[in-house]
């Protein structure tokens, strides 16, 4: 079995917004770690989340898994999801994975938090 040290992931709110950083890979080994995080953050109704994935290094199945599973619970709980990546490649991993249109995705940080806030 292949084990390596997961990555602490960071969490911040900023004006009412949940925001998360996770660092490093988003695969099979750390799924289990960041899904229990990312229920934690969303158990409550309205949740409002961004996940920001400039400090990713590498998404496989399990990674999308995660995304696709916190959306489905944000959704449930009628808030709002919003990924961050300004990384080319992750929206045409999103296409080949069928994934395409189904989160919101913005570029920077900037875009979705307040612009009286500083980051």
């Amino acid at each position: 079995m292949l084990t390596r040290p997961v990555p602490a992931h960071a969490v911040r709110t900023v004006a009412g917004t949940t925001v998360v950083t996770p660092r490093g890979e988003m695969d099979l080994v750390t799924a289990v770690p960041l899904t229990v995080l990312l229920d934690s953050l969303t158990y409550g109704p309205h949740p409002d989340l961004v996940v920001d994935l400039t400090e990713v290094s590498f998404i496989d199945c399990g990674g999308l898994a995660v995304l696709c599973r916190v959306r489905n619970r944000v959704l449930a709980r009628r808030g709002r999801l919003r990924l961050v990546n300004g990384d080319g490649r992750f929206p045409r991993l999103l296409r080949a994975a069928g994934l395409a249109g189904v989160f919101e995705i913005h570029r920077e940080l900037s875009e979705v938090l307040p612009s009286r806030v500083v980051i």
